[in-house]
């Protein structure tokens, strides 16, 4: 709650400013401040999915080999990613060779973590293969 109060400071200290000049009623405050704490359960509802859906997402994964490299692009790729993931972005990002980074994405695409996004050529990109994650319980 305190973060969601934090993002929005402004109105809470205007309905807060508002409520205290304002006499007993606390009418408004109170819609506010129950408004604000529906909105900071859906943030929390969010986070919390996401963070299931990683944690599924490394479940699935456990026990497979990977580089530092490997574990930090999927990360990125976990965490929404800008744009798309071409062997050019992946070297960048990881400070290392146009080659080594194919390496890495082409030991990944092998193990279906990545596929190759349609399209090919020069500007082949790559997405998550295992995402979004279905269960098999």
């Amino acid at each position: 709650m305190s973060a969601q109060i934090r993002a929005e400071r402004k109105a809470y200290y205007e309905t807060l400013e508002a409520a205290q000049k304002g006499g007993l009623d606390l009418t408004a405050w109170l819609l506010w401040f129950i408004a604000c704490l529906d909105r900071a359960f859906d943030g929390a509802e969010t986070i919390l999915a996401s963070v299931i859906r990683k944690a599924r997402f490394w479940d699935a994964l456990a026990g497979q080999p990977l580089n530092e490299r490997q574990r930090r692009v999927l990360d990125h790729l976990l965490d929404g990613f800008d744009g798309k993931l071409t062997n050019a972005k992946w070297a960048a990002l990881m400070k290392t060779s146009p080659d080594t980074a194919l390496r890495d994405i082409n030991d990944l695409v092998q193990r279906a973590v990545l596929k190759r996004d349609t399209g090919g050529g020069r500007s082949t990109s790559y997405l998550l293969a295992l995402w979004p994650l279905r269960r098999t319980s």
